[in-house]
């Protein structure tokens, strides 16, 4: 392991991370790490771990580490919708090639339902970027 660690980690949970100071300041130089805070990645809320009082280095490192999870979780978003585009297309490829009937027959409904159910919201959602002047 490096000896350059940086002075937080953050283990990720679910909404947000707990944020541990890290520490090599003893005999042995083994790693402390002390929880010092949650931070909820959906609505920025930082809570302080227990009487833990946080210093405007550690506010900063939370706040500086929070903005840069929010761009990487949207980039992944946008990522995802793109992989379901490829995978629709590979779905049409299937349905066209390879698939039975009763194959169709078991996801034919299920996926005209969720195709016209997100064709409308699409066009809605253009429609109204078109009407505000954005399209």
């Amino acid at each position: 392991m490096s000896a350059d660690l940086p002075d937080y980690y953050f283990r990720v949970r679910e909404n947000g991370a707990a944020v541990f100071r890290l520490g090599t300041e003893n005999r042995q130089r083994r790693i402390e790490m002390d929880e010092i805070a949650t931070v909820n990645v959906k609505n920025g809320n930082i809570k302080p771990h227990g009487e833990v009082e946080l210093t405007e280095a550690d506010r900063t490192a939370i706040r500086d580490w929070l903005a840069a999870r929010q761009a990487q979780l949207a980039m992944r978003e946008v990522d995802d919708i793109l992989r379901t585009v490829d995978h629709l297309n590979l779905t049409t490829q299937w349905a066209q090639s390879r698939a039975t009937d009763a194959q169709l027959e078991a996801v034919t409904d299920a996926l005209l339902l969720a195709m016209h159910d997100l064709r409308t919201m699409l066009v809605r959602r253009k429609s109204d970027r078109l009407g505000k002047g954005e399209g």
